[in-house]
């Protein structure tokens, strides 16, 4: 997913001489979207592999505000009345042939690696060099698993049964174009639809973005006089969408599943050659909280996860009906009289009121992926905190979640056992952005500490801190084309509009003052880390603190291993000091 900035809009000062009159704001107009090819040393990015250029630059319109929508003349940041959620722009881009894929990077298997096994390798220095088949999987990328799991496969409730003729897939019934709704305002459709879809190369790039209420399908694969001209642009009626995302598990060249979400709460998912769709959680019925983030589940045809900013995760079926949901389990325990304090526990609100009893957990389980009522959605609910989620990812391996939220808090979720492994906090304030890296060994997170974290997934710790940016980080993505296992290239942008981009390997990695006391192994990594935070901040720690705050668990007494590998209970991190975490500077800014 990408993030453009919005199209510039046409005046709406207050004139005199204004088509409603003197001293009348005249109406926010609508503009087509523009393309340009700009040249020139400016539009270049020059890095140690060579230099990069724009090539075309795209600018979506902003449409007006829905005509029963109060018109806002100024934004006040310190009113107190709420305004309906706003990202700007988010575009995603769709390919419905398999196309040159990335270097197969022997992605690790998150489920059960241990130090042992993270040997490093290296991309084949010569491009020609032929490569197995077994080494590389659908996605493009290698893997040491058999196959891919499948959220829900133990389930058999969640097995899609076999007809007369297999297994036939369901498509949206309702008409985008002859809808009758009050939640879609206007389907515009290129008038060439039909021809530009039948000459559009398999190779060839669709573009789906989302800005306020509008959303829009693109080609850019047509001649370049049309590439800016919508395929199909959806205006909704008093709701903006938020987010959307394409499922490229079921991508074909003549069909194409998209979901979005929207501040109102609704999920609409629609077929883009039929141009049909099915509205989800039609009227709140499952939630009322607007949907900040959503993505197709790995490997499934069917199911999706979606974040609503009210702390909540729910996977929904795009083929079940709604149904008013009321959860069925608390805390991980089933809603009856006999458990009633179990239930009644105040759910947390930050990393450090978290508690590692058997009342509390910071993953509360409305309702899990096993549980028999799976006639209806949702598929499965997990509520997190009572802050809004900002950003998810799935790990490249499909087993584990990646969270980030406003609370500061990067959670490491085994969505495929609902059990919550590793809980990280921010230097300071909320994190906005995390991604993986190709390999599955780190966790990159960016947020409102102007700073860009890496953590280690097998070591479970923050390895190193990225200083660079001047403002809040808002996206971060590691380059597959430039990552071996041993070397790893990833960008970041922020609030200050700066472009970095960052090398690092273990070895290159400037180590503090305080870490050089790290003499030990693995196996005292804790301690020793632990003493050299109590020297550098000049105090003293008693030993319940530095026990407790390092990892607070209750794993080691269901048999967990003896360095916090592999291990069943949750691990909670402490905020280290710069003192003691590696920093990386960039390479590059931009």
């Amino acid at each position: 997913m990408f993030v453009l900035p919005p199209a510039p809009r046409y005046p709406n000062a207050t004139t005199t001489t204004g088509t409603n009159g003197p001293n009348m704001q005249n109406p926010t107009l609508e503009m087509s979207n523009v393309l340009t090819h700009p040249t020139g040393t400016e539009y270049q990015l020059s890095v140690g592999e060579g230099t990069y250029s724009l090539q075309d630059s795209l600018l979506l319109a902003t449409p007006p505000p829905h005509h029963q929508d109060a018109p806002i003349v100024s934004s006040n940041p310190l009113a107190t009345t709420p305004t309906p959620p706003r990202v700007g722009v988010k575009i995603s881009i769709c390919v419905t042939t398999p196309r040159r894929r990335p270097p197969a990077l022997y992605r690790t298997d998150t489920a059960g690696s241990t130090r042992s096994n993270l040997g490093t390798y290296s991309i084949k220095e010569n491009e020609k060099e032929s490569r197995s088949s077994h080494e590389a999987s659908s996605d493009g990328y290698g893997s040491n698993t058999a196959r891919t799991p499948v959220f829900g496969e133990d389930n058999h409730l969640l097995t899609p049964s076999l007809g007369k003729e297999g297994l036939k897939r369901k498509k949206p019934k309702t008409n985008l174009v002859k809808s009758n709704s009050q939640f879609i305002s206007r389907v515009i459709l290129n008038d060439q639809l039909q021809k530009r879809l039948q000459d559009h190369r398999p190779e060839g790039i669709f573009i789906f973005a989302n800005i306020d209420r509008a959303y829009q399908w693109l080609d850019q694969s047509s001649p370049t006089p049309s590439r800016s001209q919508p395929l199909m642009k959806i205006l909704f009626a008093k709701a903006n969408v938020l987010c959307h995302d394409i499922n490229h598990f079921t991508k074909a060249p003549n069909h194409i599943d998209v979901v979005t979400g929207a501040n109102t709460g609704d999920i609409v998912w629609f077929e883009a050659f039929s141009q049909k769709y099915v509205r989800i959680n039609k009227g709140n019925i499952i939630s009322t909280s607007p949907i900040s983030e959503i993505r197709w589940l790995p490997g499934s045809e069917n199911l999706f996860l979606a974040s609503h900013m009210d702390g909540t995760l729910i996977v929904y079926d795009k083929e079940r009906e709604d149904a008013a949901f009321v959860p069925e389990t608390a805390n991980g325990f089933p809603t009856s009289p006999s458990n009633g304090d179990q239930i009644s526990s105040p759910l947390p609100d930050t990393p450090s009121s978290t508690t590692t009893t058997t009342n509390t957990t910071p993953l509360h389980i409305n309702k899990s992926v096993n549980s028999k009522n799976q006639k209806s959605n949702p598929v499965a609910s997990w509520k997190l905190s009572n802050h809004c989620t900002t950003a998810f990812a799935f790990s490249p391996d499909s087993r584990h979640l990646a969270v980030v939220s406003e609370d500061g808090s990067l959670r490491i979720i085994n969505y495929l056992t609902e059990s919550l492994t590793d809980l990280y906090p921010s230097y300071y304030g909320a994190f906005i952005c995390v991604c993986w890296s190709p390999d599955g060994k780190y966790v990159l997170t960016g947020g409102q500490d102007d700073l860009v974290s890496i953590c280690s997934l097998h070591e479970r710790r923050i390895i190193a801190r990225c200083q660079g940016h001047h403002s809040w980080v808002t996206a971060v993505a590691f380059d597959p084309w430039r990552c071996d296992g041993r070397n790893y290239r990833f960008g970041s942008v922020g609030e200050d509009r700066r472009l970095l981009l960052w090398d690092f390997n273990i070895g290159m990695l400037r180590r503090p003052k305080v870490a050089s006391l790290r003499t030990g192994g693995a196996d005292n990594r804790a301690s020793v880390s632990s003493q050299g935070r109590q020297g550098a901040l000049g105090r003293t720690r008693t030993e319940s603190q530095v026990t407790a705050g390092r990892l607070r668990s209750n794993s080691s007494l269901e048999g967990g291993g003896a360095d916090g590998e592999d291990l069943a209970g949750l691990v909670e991190h402490e905020v280290e000091s710069r003192t003691v975490t590696a920093e990386l500077p960039p390479v590059m800014v931009s």
